[in-house]
């Protein structure tokens, strides 16, 4: 569907994969640096963490105890010896910005190669880098879209500005002055839904009334259209933890009223062009791919098992279990006869745009549904797509998960209620297909600190 086709479609030299993911993180200023004055020669470590920051770091603004010396353990001389990745659902600021935090709470440095953000993936759509596209959530979302690529970013701050007469939500406010150059607005190509706003029922009435004018606010348009624009979703959290003992409503409560929303007023159910941010595998691919960049920068030859930490069974437990599963089946599918590079590049390199949308277009026998969890139609597309190119980039073998009691999870608490299978079921996205064993985690420990030394101790590290 849509992310292969665009990853072809504009790829005229049909670049490897991580040689087109090279060029897009330089081209947005954020080269891989060397977190070592002087690179090593060689590094024993076999093996990276990716962790959790909300609920394993941190707990709103304030670390949580023995964080600080968890991180002392994987670094010397305030440089990190063994390859880390800080991976959020978060959102609203910029990597740059979450570098600096971490590096405050944990007084060690942090790049924002390091860092992970739920949108941060999506430097690789680059075919709606130059469409017209109506941002949501909250901080710098506009520095944010184009600092991942997008060049054409209205705000729905920006939208209510130029149609006064669409937030109709607060009944005493002044009625704005009509705008003359409504009819003038280009239209709205895509949606990209970073995360929750604050206050929910602008941003809820303003995305309606692009998804059903197509784009357009100022039209009356005969029929609703069906299908709607694209819209690409970052961050399915339900909940998270914050500084409160009970998690806090997450950007996924606000999905699933848009949808609510959306299915009420049109009859028919709304879809994503693409689901970004954990437990979504294409965060994973993008999160190895860098992984790997920074252990050759550390000396590390190859990671053989990545170390997934985090406080969320349904989020950094199912996603760390899910590329787990990707990886082996990938390893077992590798000692099977691949399929022949014609039948592999069936899909033509340019097309129109509706038809690059329109999933049902496709022939889904192409699909080795074998290999791959079902996730959204256009991230299996991606994930198909990035297995395809033989860059030669090494994936790790393995990706065991590690549960820490200080967030979401509470064990021994009444949370423990959130490993039930009937309520996983109701904590996750609707357009993942859910397996309960991989909610499960690999290990389950009491801290952040904890997990470091597991890790060590079952690697024999240092």
């Amino acid at each position: 569907m849509a992310c292969r086709r665009a990853l072809r479609a504009h790829s005229p030299c049909r670049q490897p994969f991580a040689v087109q993911l090279l060029r897009l993180i330089k081209g947005c200023g954020c080269a891989v640096r060397n977190f070592h004055s002087n690179k090593t020669a060689y590094n024993k470590c076999q093996f990276g963490f990716l962790f959790d920051i909300d609920g394993v770091i941190v707990r709103g603004r304030k670390p949580l105890p023995h964080a600080k010396e968890a991180f002392q353990l994987l670094a010397k001389d305030g440089q990190f010896k063994v390859p880390t990745l800080f991976v959020t659902n978060a959102g609203n600021s910029l990597r740059s910005r979450k570098a600096q935090q971490l590096s405050e709470w944990l007084g060690i440095q942090v790049t924002e190669d390091q860092v992970v953000m739920s949108h941060s993936p999506l430097k690789m759509f680059r075919q709606f880098h130059d469409k017209h596209v109506l941002v949501n959530g909250q901080g710098p979302v506009k520095a944010i879209a184009q600092n991942i690529g997008f060049t054409n970013v209205t705000t729905v701050e920006e939208l209510s500005h130029r149609f006064p007469d669409l937030d109709k939500m607060d009944h005493q406010r002044k009625k704005a002055a009509p705008c003359a150059f409504e009819e003038f607005f280009p239209k709205i190509e895509a949606v990209i839904l970073f995360g929750e706003p604050v206050r929910w029922e602008t941003p809820m009435q303003l995305i309606m009334d692009v998804l059903l004018t197509d784009g357009q606010p100022s039209n009356d348009l005969p029929d609703i259209p069906y299908p709607h624009l694209p819209v690409l979703a970052c961050n399915m959290d339900l909940l998270w933890m914050a500084e409160n003992r009970l998690p806090r409503l997450g950007h996924g409560c606000f999905m699933n009223a848009l949808e609510g929303l959306y299915q009420k007023i049109t009859g028919k159910e709304m879809k994503y062009t693409a689901l970004i941010g954990k437990p979504s595998e294409i965060t994973y691919h993008h999160a190895d791919y860098l992984l790997t960049q920074q252990a050759k920068l550390l000396g590390v030859q190859h990671i053989r098992r990545i170390y997934c930490v985090g406080d969320n069974p349904t989020t950094d437990i199912y996603g760390g279990n899910l590329y787990n599963r990707y990886l082996q089946r990938r390893r077992k599918d590798s000692n099977t006869p691949s399929q022949t590079a014609s039948k592999k590049r069936r899909v033509a390199s340019h097309r129109a745009d509706d038809e690059f949308l329109d999933e049902d277009n496709d022939d889904e026998d192409d699909m080795d549904t074998s290999i791959y969890q079902r996730d959204s139609g256009a991230n299996m597309r991606v994930i198909k797509s990035l297995e395809e190119d033989k860059s030669g980039v090494e994936k790790a073998l393995s990706c065991e998960t590690i549960l820490v009691c200080t967030g979401v999870f509470k064990k021994g608490t009444e949370t423990t209620a959130l490993l039930s299978p009937r309520l996983i079921c109701n904590h996750n996205h609707r357009d993942f297909v859910i397996d309960p064993m991989l909610i499960n985690p690999t290990h389950v420990v009491p801290d952040v600190l904890e997990a470091v030394k597991l890790v060590f101790e079952k690697e024999t590290y240092p």
